[in-house]
């Protein structure tokens, strides 16, 4: 996000035109997450980790020499392809190897890859970017691929193959209505977070009124945000998976209002972006345990499927956001298109579910877990039957 104008500049197109690189990975994950999770539904997970990290490290090298922003575009998709499927592999890994009761911390403990990224990777591939071109930023990443290889060969422990785990298994839970009712509800609030994220570098700069150098401080201080909401939402997550799905959503909202009406005070609009982090990172983390709730034939789909939720969000926020910004609305508006679209999420998951019929616990394969059948997801399921 913080090389979005250095790309612009590099390339000869607008800020919003170059959004579309944002687009073209986010919509790699939407379609790799739930293909290659279901073709490779027999392979190791394991090996399966290994090349889905090969893979994104080598499309990340080839971005570096992309001629012009067509080249980039489609360099953006194919790395795009094996982000879905490394995370929902990688979280249900995570959740055997935690075993029952800690399967949300287990889940968070995956996503914190994600939060470190952000603390450290965005703010520092931004510097690299602004010193060395945008370029010189990829190579990093696909260098970071290749040590990611090397600690998976390392430390990553095996986990069979299930003896029901099939391309047809994978497939049949996509039946499961309530399943494709949390893809939905999460795919549209996503993009609320989404519409302000991918614009945040311009937002501070000629909104806030910040000096470029400053940006990549502040995206650390998200990821500072983001890890707090890891942390927080794993433990809620245990407790109750739904009730937290609703405090990421609510908190989203609230926060996204917060940036459209403060953003040009500097400390105002830097501690709604580092709260943004925490609220987003609660409603991915639930979701994602949620929807391996809802598949518990296919867990790794399940989970595959929440990035696909999370990055069909940041195509649809990254490219309303550029529209309004197009129009001449100035770079608060996104905030605004944000907080619309994560209450649309909110209504999807509430509305729709609550006409559904009533969701019993159900075991989590992989994990030896089961959904918290705590009093309060029980009443929780009663009044709204929340993401299903």
């Amino acid at each position: 996000m913080g090389l979005l104008p250095l790309v612009a500049g590099d390339l000869g197109v607008s800020i919003p035109a170059a959004g579309h690189v944002i687009t073209a990975y986010a919509l790699g994950v939407v379609v790799g997450a739930p293909v290659l999770t279901t073709l490779a539904a027999r392979v190791d997970r394991r090996v399966l980790l290994l090349w889905l990290m090969v893979a994104f490290a080598a499309a990340n090298v080839v971005t570096a020499f992309a001629p012009s922003l067509g080249w980039l575009v489609v360099a953006r998709f194919v790395a795009g392809l094996p982000h879905g499927a490394f995370f929902g592999v990688g979280a249900v890994l995570g959740a055997h190897v935690a075993g029952p009761g800690r399967r949300g911390r287990a889940v968070a403990m995956m996503m914190a890859g994600l939060t470190v990224a952000n603390i450290v990777g965005v703010p520092l591939s931004t510097v690299l970017g602004q010193q060395l071109g945008w370029r010189a930023a990829f190579v990093g990443v696909g260098a970071l691929g290749v040590i990611t290889v090397v600690a998976l060969l390392r430390w990553t422990p095996a986990l069979a193959v299930e003896a029901h785990a099939s391309v047809r298994s994978e497939l049949g839970a996509l039946r499961n209505r309530r399943l494709w009712v949390a893809f939905a509800g999460g795919a549209v609030g996503f993009g609320g977070m989404f519409a302000v994220y991918s614009y945040v570098s311009p937002l501070l700069t000629e909104v806030t009124g910040l000096a470029i150098t400053t940006v990549p401080i502040v995206l650390a201080l998200f990821g500072v945000g983001m890890t707090i909401g890891t942390l927080l939402g794993g433990r809620l997550a245990d407790r109750s998976v739904l009730r937290t799905v609703y405090l990421g959503f609510a908190s989203t909202i609230a926060v996204l209002v917060v940036i459209a009406l403060t953003g040009g005070n500097a400390v105002l609009a830097i501690t709604a972006i580092v709260a943004l982090g925490v609220s987003s990172q609660i409603l991915g983390l639930s979701l994602q345990t949620r929807l391996m709730d809802l598949s518990p034939t296919a867990p790794s789909l399940g989970a595959a499927l929440c990035h696909s939720a999370l990055n069909l969000g940041n195509a649809t926020g990254a490219w309303l956001g550029g529209l309004v910004i197009a129009a001449g609305y100035g770079y608060l508006a996104p905030a605004w298109v944000g907080a619309a679209l994560t209450a649309v999420g909110l209504l999807v998951v509430a509305t729709v579910g609550r006409s559904g019929p009533h969701d019993h616990a159900v075991s989590t394969s992989g994990t030896g877990s089961h959904t918290n059948g705590s009093p309060e997801d029980d009443d929780a399921d009663a009044a709204l039957a929340v993401v299903r």
